[in-house]
């Protein structure tokens, strides 16, 4: 019996559908929702959100955000979200090397530093997402599980 998954970002839904399982970067750690899970509302912190559905598995980029989790239903609302398939690698490694420029030339107390280290953060979890999601498995395919 699966559970209903609905991820939503600041400007769109992201994904809706009847998943297995959702496992979700938690403030205090990753954690699994099943179906009949208790009620439960918590912060999420940056990190990749997974929803498996029989044998295939969806990665997401997730910027923070809450997860409310019903019997029947989780809801992800995220800062910001996208789908593996949606990341633009290229666009991503160009971000990181602006962050990592950013880094070196910001005085390391001030607020352009922080941003270029949050900026940073975003751009290596993009690229490991997407990575991961074409990465060919033992079959060659890229649609194996990870």
């Amino acid at each position: 019996m699966p559970i209903r998954c609905e991820i939503v970002s600041q400007d769109r839904k992201v994904f809706e559908g009847d998943v297995d399982i959702v496992v979700a970067p938690g403030a205090d750690g990753e954690m699994g929702i099943l179906p009949h899970h208790a009620p439960l509302l918590t912060a999420l912190k940056t990190g990749v959100l997974k929803v498996r559905m029989g044998g295939r598995e969806e990665l997401f980029a997730i910027s923070g955000g809450f997860m409310e989790v019903q019997p029947d239903l989780v809801t992800v609302l995220a800062d910001a979200a996208e789908h593996s398939d949606e990341i633009d690698i290229a666009r991503a490694e160009e971000a990181r090397r602006r962050a990592e420029e950013s880094l070196k030339n910001a005085p390391r107390d001030s607020e352009a530093f922080l941003k270029a280290e949050a900026a940073l953060r975003r751009s290596n979890l993009r690229l490991s997402v997407a990575r991961r999601r074409r990465a060919p498995g033992p079959m060659g395919s890229g649609d194996e599980l990870r």
